[in-house]
């Protein structure tokens, strides 16, 4: 076969046809662009939520669970017999402390593992806010201030004050956003907070900061470690939790059941069992992209073969002549799919470049997120893999769109078309 002859006559057949050309190659351009757009946006939401998610979630969070056991005291007084049976009604569990038994030893350990990038103590107390006549429920978790700063850049979700200002004081805490609306106050104020113990501690407001997560920005507060044991009347060792992070975040999985293993009386929860509504969020969203781009990419197929299908209808005796001066059913059918190539390579690159133009402004676009949301524009992922699998989709589908109709020109009988 002449590929050269069959490029010029290909492209003498998409000329003579320019708006059925345009059509299809529009066609295709929609297709891509819109699979472009649509898919930059849900993996650019999809990014942004996990980062957001991953930010402030440790990786592997080492607590203490507290469980009720069903031990009655009479059974360990008596023998019992094939008969006999206690009913024990409102049975109260024990005075147990959620402190993690030798916190501060089992953080070293763990930082000295290679995967481990750092390990971050923590204290939390639930409180009561004193606001005049008012109580507001929230919680104080103690913190060591630079280890919260680097593993979970609490120093970045500052809005007002600054995350090192705990340390110039003993009785300071940072409020969230929302709960410091709630409470009308600022930077300088002072809060009385009452434990569950009983305890009353006067504070001092030095920094407000904002997670982006109502929840969390309306009743959470931060202070030193040494500011909350003394709150509640604990020792400099007491800590109740530990929250890891790890170098490589896939790795948290198996080292948190390799923890589990060697001590049973903590609970070491990874990343993935914490965020399991958040990750099956994440898989039907990335199932509906897969779902409309794929649709999208059909669709556009469709239309290409439809106006190949056409072309070749109107072409019949161009057809008729080539196979009457020689050419045989594999030269039409490469004819055809050069046609069914170009068109689908034109249309996927204007689509690649209106794709990415529409992405790029979406990107620019103010987000209406509100006054707890920490994002200023639309998350967009601008990922080469996209514009890879939005060409090949664009050629694999104007290749097939232009196989069939290009086989059907292929059977044509010159004498018959001739004749009639």
């Amino acid at each position: 076969m002449n590929w050269k002859l069959a490029f010029n006559i290909a492209v003498t057949h998409l000329l003579t046809k320019k708006k059925q050309s345009i059509v299809a190659m529009l066609g295709v351009t929609f297709g891509i662009s819109m699979f472009i757009i649509m898919i930059s946006f849900m993996t650019g939401v999809n990014e942004f939520t996990e980062d957001m998610a991953m930010d402030n979630t440790p990786h592997i969070h080492i607590y203490k669970p507290l469980e009720i056991k069903d031990e009655k005291i009479i059974e360990a007084n008596r023998s019992i017999g094939e008969d006999d049976w206690y009913v024990v009604t409102h049975q109260k569990p024990k005075n147990e402390l959620s402190k993690i038994k030798n916190g501060l030893t089992l953080m070293q350990r763990l930082e000295r593992m290679p995967e481990v990038k750092g390990v971050a103590p923590q204290l939390s107390t639930q409180v009561f806010y004193n606001n005049g006549p008012v109580k507001i429920p929230g919680n104080i978790y103690g913190i060591d201030v630079q280890r919260q700063a680097e593993l979970f850049s609490l120093d970045k979700k500052m809005d007002v004050g600054d995350l090192n200002d705990l340390l110039k004081g003993s009785d300071v805490i940072i409020m969230g956003k929302g709960l410091a609306k709630t409470m009308g106050v600022h930077v300088g104020d002072r809060v009385n907070a009452t434990t569950p113990e009983g305890g009353n501690i006067n504070l001092k407001v030095v920094g407000i900061f904002s997670f982006g997560i109502a929840s969390m920005d309306q009743t959470q507060s931060y202070a030193k470690l040494a500011t909350v044991q003394k709150m509640m009347l604990k020792d400099p060792s007491y800590v109740t939790d530990l929250n890891v992070k790890m170098k490589d975040v896939n790795k948290a999985k198996a080292l948190a059941q390799s923890l589990a293993n060697q001590d049973g009386d903590l609970k070491f929860e990874d990343w993935e069992a914490a965020n399991q509504s958040l990750l099956a969020g994440t898989q039907i969203r990335n199932i509906m992209t897969f779902v409309v781009c794929f649709t999208l990419l059909v669709v556009a197929g469709f239309g290409i073969y439809n106006i190949m299908n056409m072309n070749i209808i109107n072409k019949m005796k161009d057809i008729a002549i080539l196979k009457a001066t020689g050419f045989q059913g594999s030269d039409v059918t490469g004819i055809f799919m050069l046609q069914s190539v170009m068109i689908g390579i034109a249309g996927a690159f204007l689509g690649l470049f209106i794709g990415f133009f529409f992405s790029f402004l979406l990107s620019r676009t103010p987000f209406p997120a509100g006054e707890f949301f920490r994002i200023d524009t639309f998350p967009v992922n601008f990922n080469p893999v996209h514009y890879i699998i939005g060409i090949f989709f664009g050629f694999l589908t104007t290749l097939f769109a232009g196989w069939f109709p290009s086989r059907k020109a292929a059977k044509v009988d010159p004498v018959a078309i001739i004749r009639g």
